[in-house]
């Protein structure tokens, strides 16, 4: 999810530490440290979490600080808001509806919602943001959005909200990104299934990988477990944004993780344990949404490695949070976060070099 007109700054970090590591592995990635560094110095961010895991094994890196109160370090197992992260698990249930023929990806939404949406438009299209249907959050005043953040947020309401404005082109026919795609796509799940998509995901992804520091928190508050907070530049200063009720983004962008969690997931999607070949691959294609060779699959993102081979993933934003990262084919995981999510450009890029020097700094 993200929020355009909230820019954020924050000044101050610490040290990078390191923890918990396999002997010697620190040594091992100096690149991956300074980078994170960069975004606890040069772009202001609080506090920078990185987590790979290859053939060495796991490695955690943290820079900065969990909070500007206590200046505690980023802890080594914090759990964050996943942001647009969260797509990727609600396509994978979807795409598991398919292989059980609950769902077709080429049959309207209207069968399975009759009424909603133009005739046209398909489950495709949806998981794919190639839908035309407008971003919901675009259409919300990111001020009112700060000021109602423990309000509960009904998805119908942000559909109609949506639906209410033009498409920004026929279905199938060009490509752009839509929160409003992933709301619906949860309710045809709902309608399917007679479970939230939120119970599907639990069901169907976390107890059986025993992902126990993920959760869908409908309309809880907090973040459980060890967390850093998250941070907003205001007009009136720093705002901690930790606490919020995360159904304004729903099934777009409301869930809650971690870097080991994230890294188990987006490698046992990519190894076929949570799909069949078939649905893999159709996850798997792409069409193009970059002028670096990135591409959009369902819920899945491919982005090209410097080095050579492709990142499967999904970046997210949430209030107070960002996180990039995901897996390789040859079986290696990446996820990093900051608890500062600010959009002049810097600190994307900082965070993409992150997870460049994670992948591709060949271990001493």
């Amino acid at each position: 999810m993200s929020i355009r007109a909230l820019s954020a700054a924050i000044a101050g970090c610490i040290a990078v530490s390191l923890l918990p590591l396999p002997a010697a592995a620190a040594e091992n990635h100096p690149g991956l440290r300074q980078a994170l560094r960069q975004l606890t110095t040069g772009d202001d961010v609080p506090g920078a979490l990185a987590e790979i895991h290859d053939r060495h094994g796991d490695v955690t890196i943290t820079s900065g600080v969990r909070d500007t109160v206590t200046r505690r370090p980023v802890p080594a197992n914090s759990r964050f808001r996943i942001g647009s992260k969260t797509k990727t698990f609600v396509a994978t249930v979807a795409l598991q509806l398919v292989a059980e023929g609950k769902i077709e990806l080429d049959a309207p939404v209207d069968r399975y919602l009759p009424g909603l949406l133009a005739p046209d438009i398909t489950v495709r299209h949806l998981l794919q943001h190639t839908s035309g249907l407008p971003d919901y959050l675009a259409l919300l005043n990111p001020a009112d959005i700060v000021a109602h953040r423990y309000d509960h947020w009904n998805p119908m309401d942000l559909v109609e909200l949506a639906l209410r404005h033009p498409s920004e082109f026929p279905a199938g026919t060009d490509w752009s990104y839509s929160n409003t795609n992933y709301l619906i796509v949860a309710l045809i799940i709902e309608k399917e299934t007679g479970n939230t998509y939120g119970t599907e995901i639990r069901r169907r992804i976390l107890r059986p990988l025993h992902l126990n520091a993920t959760s869908v928190p409908e309309d809880a508050l907090g973040i459980p477990g060890p967390h850093p907070s998250g941070y907003l530049k205001t007009g009136e200063g720093l705002l901690d944004i930790t606490r919020l009720n995360p159904t304004v983004a729903g099934a777009s962008g409301g869930m809650i993780s971690s870097a080991s969690d994230l890294n188990r997931f987006y490698g046992a999607l990519l190894r076929g344990r949570l799909l069949r070949p078939a649905e893999l691959k159709q996850m798997m294609t792409t069409r193009p949404i970059g002028p670096d060779g990135s591409g959009y699959g369902l819920g899945l993102m491919s982005t090209p490695l410097p080095c050579g081979g492709v990142l499967w993933g999904h970046s997210g934003d949430m209030l107070g949070f960002r996180t990039s990262g995901g897996a390789t084919l040859d079986g290696r995981q990446i996820t990093v976060m900051t608890n500062l999510y600010r959009i002049d450009g810097v600190h994307n890029a900082d965070l993409d070099s992150v997870v460049t020097a994670a992948l591709c700094e060949t271990p001493s």
